[in-house]
């Protein structure tokens, strides 16, 4: 069978990696995540199996989440990780160089580190390379028309990042970002247990115990327990311990506090034209960071607006880069579905 081109879209996250193939919609989701010999710096694991490895590696094997924080953390791993997901695209019999590549990344990332993934992926072997950030893919995936004359507002709650932005005519009119999201979250719940319960646990500890008592709900109707091992820092022996939900509900509360007075900072600098828009149709939460329990109630509180969670929270960035790509930077006119 002859090989074709394609239009491939790339959402790049701190937590997971997700592609879409158009004709075939979304192909990849994995961590972002890769393992390393250190003897030889070979490439092991990409995805889950190196997820699977994290906390539990010994002195020989190093395994690294590419980004951290919103930013390119380590841009081997990051090419390992590229290297990867191509790998599983030759399979499709993708002719690369007459295929369109959107890479969409965190608004945190440089643009010395955007020139990077480009001649990264044309070294791969695609000609045609572009980057935009997750936040405007993410409103397009979650149904906003962006195209439109007309203001909209997105929080954007990801794993190393909180994008904020408002857009209009097809980009991005004002936007900030802060490193609180689910990442801080797993951390914030790391010191506490420490401090708290002089326990140490690792990070996928910590986010079973987010997972499963997060909320930021004003009324616990019950206040669950979570019970979670780890290290006890006293004795340096295993030991199980139990959590309350109202302890996790102080973080989370803290952490959304946090980006709350960003979204108020982006509200403020929004034209009035724009505001108006906004306050008549409200605001959409997009990210993992939307799905927490009680999220649309706390920012609408908050912020005296309406929010909305995006319906395909999850998956957004990555099903709104097919727009993206049929309209290639043109963002006067809306693309044709």
């Amino acid at each position: 069978m002859a090989k074709k081109g394609y239009k491939i879209g790339v959402d790049l996250g701190t937590v997971n990696t997700l592609v879409y193939l158009n004709g075939q919609g979304l192909i990849f989701n994995e961590p972002s995540c890769v393992a390393f010999d250190r003897r030889t710096n070979d490439c092991i694991a990409v995805g889950q199996k190196a997820k699977d490895m994290l906390g539990r590696e010994h002195s020989l094997i190093k395994v690294v989440k590419p980004l951290e924080g919103g930013v390119i953390a380590d841009l081997d791993a990051t090419k390992a990780l590229l290297v990867y997901v191509f790998d599983k695209l030759t399979s499709i019999n993708i002719e690369f160089n007459r295929t369109t590549l959107l890479i969409c990344c965190p608004s945190e990332v440089t643009q010395i580190e955007r020139v990077a993934l480009i001649a990264l992926a044309k070294k791969l072997g695609v000609k045609d390379v572009f980057i935009e950030e997750e936040v405007k893919a993410g409103a397009i995936g979650a149904g906003i028309d962006i195209f439109a004359p007309q203001g909209s507002m997105v929080i954007d709650i990801g794993g190393g990042t909180t994008d904020i932005g408002v857009l209009s005519l097809g980009d991005l009119v004002v936007s900030e970002s802060i490193r609180v999201a689910g990442n801080y979250i797993d951390n914030a719940i790391i010191k506490y247990v420490k401090m708290k319960y002089s326990m140490a646990i690792g990070s996928r500890t910590a986010e079973n115990i987010k997972k499963s008592l997060g909320t930021v709900k004003q009324d616990l109707i019950e206040d669950k327990e979570f019970t979670y091992a780890g290290r006890n820092i006293v004795t340096g022996l295993p030991k199980r311990m139990v959590i309350k939900q109202s302890e996790v509900k102080a973080l989370m509360i803290r952490a959304l506090n946090s980006i709350a007075n960003v979204a108020r900072k982006v509200l403020e600098k929004t034209p009035p034209e724009l505001s108006s828009d906004i306050f008549k149709d409200g605001i959409v939460l997009n990210g993992g960071g939307a799905l927490i329990d009680g999220a649309k109630e706390y920012f609408e509180d908050q912020l005296n607006l309406k929010v909305r969670v995006s319906e395909n929270a999850l998956t957004a960035i990555v099903d709104g880069s097919k727009y993206l790509l049929q309209n290639r930077g043109n963002y006067l006119i809306k693309p044709v579905d």
